[in-house]
């Protein structure tokens, strides 16, 4: 049970975050264009409905989220998010009523294999729920100037793949951040309550990494194709979390001759990834509306 529960919140976090992706998405291809971030984007996002819809799912994601890490371990919980990226292809395939083909079904099936042999074979372990200071400073210090780098790098490409690899890269390492601040807060807030929750930095920190987040993943989105973005948010918020779980909240994954079917299981996942982003149809599933706003406008 201590076990099934964190899995059970992180699936339904990613399914509602494929949802909120697929339609985020759709909502940021009918707002007018920049060839910088512009801070006009979340404002012409809130008058969309379709927008609106996709936040309600990163509601719902956030408080699964919260329950599964308030439950379970960083390195379980997070790794499992790895099954956005093949729950969005099939949401989007859904919403748009067309068919994922044989190749991306199979490309599915090699996500979800290579995820349960990779986490069968490191078995997470270890729940700390006190992290101290001196930890926390180089960590946050290290994503935060990384997350600038990639954005910087973002901005010097003009839109398209790249552009929005380097934006998925940076929406990556938020999200992680957000997720290990995010479990210290519920820690306190079990442990300690509500009061010293809403007084502890953490809360107000992993507050302000999501929202720094979510700007930059609808940047991302706007910035070129969803299968550009996507993998290297769903493999990068893994790998940072699993990181993070270490040597922040000292879990353990198995080590020796498990490194191998551990090894094996991130090939798969990689292979599986790579092969759904090539599929032609996942580069089209999410298209602008017809007749929406499309035009260019200068960064203020």
């Amino acid at each position: 049970m201590h076990t099934v529960l964190p899995v059970l919140f992180a699936v339904c976090a990613a399914l509602s975050n494929a949802v909120a992706t697929v339609l985020q998405r759709k909502a940021a291809l009918t707002v007018p264009r920049a060839q910088g971030f512009r801070a006009g984007l979340m404002l012409d996002l809130l008058r969309r409905p379709v927008w609106l819809a996709g936040i309600v799912a990163v509601i719902g994601a956030a408080v699964c989220q919260a329950l599964a890490l308030a439950t379970g371990p960083l390195t379980i919980v997070q790794p499992l998010f790895v099954l956005e990226l093949p729950l969005t292809l099939v949401v989007a395939s859904l919403l748009m009523h067309r068919h994922l083909p044989g190749a991306g079904w199979v490309a599915v099936a090699m996500v979800v294999a290579g995820l349960a042999v990779a986490l069968a074979a490191a078995s997470p372990s270890g729940d700390r729920t006190h992290v101290p200071l001196d930890r926390w400073i180089p960590a946050l210090a290290v994503c935060a100037g990384v997350v600038v780098v990639l954005s910087l790098a973002a901005l010097k490409r003009p839109e398209g793949r790249a552009r929005a690899a380097c934006l998925g890269a940076g929406t990556a390492i938020s999200y992680a951040v957000t997720a290990a601040l995010m479990k210290a807060a519920t820690h306190i807030l079990d442990e300690h309550g509500l009061v010293a929750f809403l007084t502890t930095w953490q809360t107000y920190a992993f507050a302000l990494t999501g929202v720094c987040a979510l700007f930059l993943l609808e940047n991302a989105m706007q910035a070129g194709p969803l299968v550009a973005s996507q993998p290297a948010l769903t493999l990068g918020d893994a790998l940072v979390s699993l990181a993070l779980g270490i040597l922040l909240y000292e879990e353990t994954v198995r080590s020796g001759w498990w490194l191998v079917p551990q090894l094996f299981g991130v090939a798969l996942i990689a292979a599986g990834v790579l092969a759904l982003s090539r599929i032609p149809f996942t580069q089209s599933l999410v298209a602008p509306d017809e007749g929406a706003e499309q035009e260019p406008v200068a960064a203020p």
